[in-house]
């Protein structure tokens, strides 16, 4: 597995809720790939439930959003925007889990149309939540100029991601 490098990383303004490591209150995702998937692994903590010892269904929402961008931003070479996101809550993900695990690959694209599959995996291994999100992908001009994107690689080693 080789971990995404964040294009983004030190541009002034930058501070997404998901995936900035500057937000005190963001969730500072990070992402690998491994074959068609990417992967993230997120600790889950007791600010973010929604009931007691429960992630917040909210919270669940954004890092499969979040999975799905980074989806695309990698697998595509593009930025976009979210369409629709069908989500499907399975079973409870524990905030005392010491992570979760939570997997996005493409499904299918057409044209600038892009649909996406991401779940959440707890520390047993079961799939919590589900995913399915349509993405409106930008033209490489686009991405360029309005979301300062120039490209999304990858480190060169492999790397076993932190628990």
């Amino acid at each position: 597995m080789k971990k995404i490098i964040n294009p983004w990383k030190g541009i002034k303004g930058y501070f997404c809720f998901g995936c900035s490591p500057d937000n005190e209150a963001g969730l500072k995702m990070e992402f690998y790939e491994e074959g068609n998937e990417v992967i993230s692994m997120w600790h889950p903590e007791a600010r973010y439930q929604g009931w007691l010892n429960t992630l917040h269904g909210g919270i669940q929402a954004v890092l499969l959003d979040e999975i799905c961008a980074w989806t695309v931003v990698r697998k595509l070479q593009t930025t976009g925007v979210t369409s629709k996101m069908e989500t499907r809550y399975l079973k409870p993900v524990k905030t005392t889990d010491d992570f979760i695990t939570l997997k996005a690959s493409v499904r299918e694209q057409k044209r600038n149309l892009v649909t996406l599959d991401a779940c959440i995996i707890d520390k047993e291994g079961d799939i919590c939540t589900r995913a399915t999100c349509i993405y409106y992908t930008f033209p490489p001009e686009k991405a360029k100029t309005e979301m300062f994107f120039c490209g999304c690689d990858v480190e060169d080693q492999e790397v076993t991601p932190a628990k």
